[in-house]
C-alpha cells in the first residue's frame, strides 16, 4: 500500500525509503532513522545519513512503528513537526522534506491507553487511517497476487514463466493465510524456485 501511495503520488520519482522497526535492534534504529556522525558512538568509523535524509522530497516508509521505544518516538514527533532534526552525535539540525506512511499490526490506541505509545504521535500520524484486511478477509485477491508474484519470482529467479494449476489455486483460497500476504509470497516463491506446487498439498 505504501509504495502504492508513493508510485501514484509527484513524489514517484524521487526516493522510497523502508524502515522496519521490529527488524532492526533498539540500539541501531536511532542511527538507521536519523544517521550518526563519525565517532558518534564506538563502532560509528564514517559519518552516516540516516533515513530521512535518504527520503528527502521522497517517501519514508516506516513498518511496525509501535515497536519504537519511547524516547525515540518523541524525537520522532519532533522530526515530523520541525521536519529538522539532528543526526547521533551532531549539532546542526538537517531540514527534509519527507512524506512518512506508518503502518503497525499492533493495537497502537491500546499501547496509547497503556501508556506505551505517545497519545501526541499517534494524532500526528493518525491523519490518513488506512485499514488493510488481512488476507483472509479477501480472497478474492489471492489470484491476483499469485500471478503477480510468479511474474516477479520469475524475473528475479531467470527462470521461464510458471503456470497456477486450477487445483493448486483452488487450494490456496481455502487456506486461512495466518502469515497474511507475506507467507503467499513464499509460497510462491518457493513454487519458482522448485518449479513445482506440490508442496502445497503437505
Amino acid at each position: 500500500v505504501a509504495r502504492g501511495l508513493h508510485d501514484v503520488s509527484d513524489r514517484r520519482d524521487r526516493p522510497f525509503i523502508v524502515v522496519n522497526c521490529g527488524a532492526i535492534s533498539p540500539e541501531l534504529i536511532e542511527s538507521e532513522l536519523f544517521g550518526h556522525e563519525r565517532g558518534s558512538f564506538t563502532g560509528a568509523t564514517a559519518q552516516r545519513r540516516g533515513a530521512f535524509e535518504l527520503a528527502h522530497n521522497g517517501t519514508l516508509f516506516i513498518d511496525e512503528i509501535g515497536d519504537l521505544s519511547l524516547p525515540l518516538q518523541a524525537k520522532f514527533l519532533q522530526v515530523l513537526e520541525d521536519k529538522a532534526f539532528a543526526r547521533l552525535g551532531g549539532i546542526y539540525d538537517k531540514f527534509v522534506d519527507t512524506r512518512v506512511v506508518a503502518a503497525t499490526n499492533s493495537d497502537l490506541q491500546k499501547k496509547v491507553r497503556e501508556g506505551l505509545f505517545r497519545k501526541d504521535l499517534f494524532y500526528r500520524l493518525n491523519v490518513i487511517h488506512i485499514q488493510a484486511p488481512p488476507l483472509r478477509e479477501r480472497k478474492q485477491d489471492i489470484p491476483v497476487l499469485m500471478h503477480y508474484f510468479v511474474d516477479k519470482y520469475c524475473l528475479d529467479l531467470r527462470k521461464d514463466a510458471l503456470g497456477i494449476p486450477a487445483k493448486i489455486l483452488k487450494h490456496l483460497q481455502v487456506y486461512q493465510w495466518p502469515g497474511n500476504v507475506r507467507e503467499l509470497e513464499n509460497v510462491v516463491r518457493r513454487a519458482v524456485a522448485l518449479r513445482d506446487w506440490e508442496f502445497v498439498f503437505k
